[in-house]
């Protein structure tokens, strides 16, 4: 049985109250100051009445001559009620100003907070995400719910809490204070409450659509704005800032188009209700205005009433347009999270090693994507031992990247078989043991904005020291243009390594791996934009880092592993030859037909 959209809403509240309880008594303050700033604004009101009766009364008229004496001499007025009332308010608005200071400080500390609490919980359930989770995800949706999206959430609740607690204690201060003075009057406020209640309620479902598409149209303007920046260059180098303006201008509309959609209800909704509201308060004026009425009523007691009703206003004014506000803190709320409940990465397994030995084994391994058909593996056999070379060949999209992947377990659910490491299956490995046996060179290379050094030392385990890392890129052939720069090995290197060639990026990167010193190396295209003089360089430098290591290599260049051990050749997901250099170019098959394209003979 589904749950009702208004289960669901309270579902999605209750579990954000969560977030609160860590700050639970900077919530009991704010809310103390809130219903505080609600109740003097009530007393306020209440003070009206026997300010009007007692501060202000008509003595009986005075006579003379048979003749009554003009108003203003016959009229009387309690000295003490005027000289404490300046008083009363000045204490009344001092005590509602130091509230209002309150309830603002924690409100704007809860916010504050509970948009950093859930930033840091996406962000860190990002990290925790399969591979294939990110692969059939929107970049620009995963930012705008680390930043768009949070923010919505705290903003609805920093707004719902000033109105639904402030505006509410004010609202039923006000019903109290017309009930006590004239509850026949009052009745006349409850017949337009139910109208109200069902406008509020139909509005409010609007709200919750409109607020869902703006979540989804925000997410396409940060995908289309990050797709536009990455691809800069491309974009001026085939001319496509037409292209691009025109598609961009097409998601900017649709995110404004459905922001209208949202202030158009808004602009109903608020008029509409004020409108409902004007109808009670006709009504209690023509009421107050019939005989049997005025015979309760002193001047103090109707101007309590009218004041309370015109006083109530802007708080229901207030209510209704934070329903809003809140509606779309609740749209930001559900898709939030449903991506906090995605299941995180599959961790079971249990054994640890401090450092394998390295002998791979690949049984007879079948594997398709999610939402594939054609198996990217059919029946993958081989295994490779420690110290040896492994070299993966094929045409593009063949499946030579998909073995390295599995063999990190960035993707699981293998249809037949098993992958062993010594022996063990990778599965029954911790994530965090398996991973520590393996350094990746891939064929996209990622460079964080930081100093080189520090690129170089990302994947150490612990602490590298400078000579280290000096050596790791030694090795890799870096400290060649390294020692070129300004600033050495402490030169920023840009978002995603912007600042420095490919090949440059590429030998860092090989020499993060060289520093991680596992037992595994698996070079994906590791030497793919090196030119030619780069590439004999640092192919020492490679064999150095192979040995006593178990290294599986994809290649495209098939200059770089004519010393492999061993070579696969993989097409359509299948090893169709396998062999030595030598043995596969006497074979005359695929591998000797690449060989021949790449070098002619």
């Amino acid at each position: 049985m589904t749950a009702s959209p208004k289960d669901e809403m309270w579902t999605v509240f209750k579990r954000l109250l969560g977030y609160l309880k860590p700050m639970k008594g900077m919530f009991l303050l704010s809310v103390c100051g809130l219903i505080v700033y609600g109740l003097v604004d009530a007393a306020f009101i209440s003070f009206i009445g026997p300010f009007i009766d007692k501060g202000f009364s008509s003595s009986t008229p005075a006579i003379s001559n048979g003749i009554a004496l003009p108003t203003s001499q016959g009229f009387h007025a309690d000295n003490q009620v005027l000289l404490m009332a300046p008083i009363v308010v000045i204490l009344m608005f001092s005590l509602r100003g130091f509230a209002n200071f309150v309830s603002t400080y924690g409100i704007s500390y809860m916010s504050a907070r509970l948009i950093m609490d859930m930033r840091q919980q996406v962000f860190e359930h990002y990290l925790s995400l399969p591979v294939s989770y990110m692969d059939k995800e929107n970049t620009g949706n995963l930012i705008s719910k680390v930043t768009f999206d949070t923010e919505q959430i705290a903003r609805a609740s920093g707004s719902a809490l000033i109105s639904i607690v402030r505006d509410g204690v004010t609202v039923i201060g006000m019903l109290g204070l017309m009930f006590y003075n004239s509850w026949k009057l009052s009745l006349c406020i409850l017949v337009i409450g139910p109208i109200m209640g069902l406008v509020i309620t139909i509005v409010s479902r609007r709200f919750r659509k409109v607020s869902k598409q703006i979540q989804t149209a925000m997410g396409d303007v940060s995908a289309a704005t990050e797709q536009m920046i990455k691809g800069h260059k491309n974009v001026l180098a085939f001319g496509g800032q037409e292209t691009e303006t025109a598609r961009f201008a097409k998601i900017n509309d649709r995110n404004r188009h459905q922001n209208m959609k949202l202030a158009v209800a808004q602009a109903v909704s608020q008029p509409l209700i004020m409108v409902i509201g004007s109808f009670a308060l006709a009504f209690v004026l023509y009421a107050a205005s019939l005989d049997s009425m005025k015979a309760d009523l002193t001047a103090g007691t109707f101007a309590t009433i009218l004041g309370a009703m015109m006083a109530m206003l802007q708080p229901i004014k207030n209510l209704t347009r934070v329903n809003a506000e809140f509606q779309r803190g609740i749209a930001a709320c559900t898709t939030v999270f449903e991506l906090l409940d995605t299941l995180p990465e599959s961790d079971t397994g249990t054994y640890t090693v401090k450092r394998a030995k390295g002998n791979l084994r690949f049984d007879n391994v079948s594997f398709s994507y999610e939402g594939q058909e054609r198996r990217a593996l059919d029946k993958i056999d081989f295994e490779v031992t420690q110290g040896q070379t492994l070299a993966l060949v094929g045409r593009s999209g063949s499946g030579k990247s998909t073995i390295a992947s599995l063999v990190t377990r960035f993707y699981t659910g293998l249809e037949s078989g098993d992958i062993k490491l010594d022996d063990v299956s990778i599965y029954d490995y911790s994530l965090k043991s398996l991973r520590s046996q393996v350094a990746l060179v891939s064929q996209q290379v990622t460079l964080f904005n930081d100093t080189i050094a520090n690129n170089i030392a990302y994947a150490y385990p612990g602490e590298a020291t400078r000579e280290q890392i000096i050596q790791a890129a030694t090795l890799a052939h870096a400290m060649e243009f390294i020692e070129q720069l300004p600033e050495g090995l402490d030169t920023q290197v840009g978002e995603n390594g912007v600042l420095l060639s490919g090949g440059q990026r590429q030998r860092i990167a090989i020499a993060r791996a060289m520093l991680r010193d596992a037992p595994v190396l698996i070079l994906d295209e590791a030497t793919s934009a090196l030119d030619t003089e780069s590439e004999k360089a640092i192919q020492q430098g490679l064999d150095n880092l192979r040995q006593n290591r178990t290294s599986v290599v994809i290649a495209h260049r098939l200059s770089t592993i004519e010393s492999a051990d061993q070579i696969l050749v993989v097409d359509q997901g299948r090893i169709v030859e396998r062999g030595t250099h030598k043995s596969l170019l006497e074979l005359g098959g695929m591998y000797a037909k690449l060989y021949q394209m790449q070098f002619g003979s």
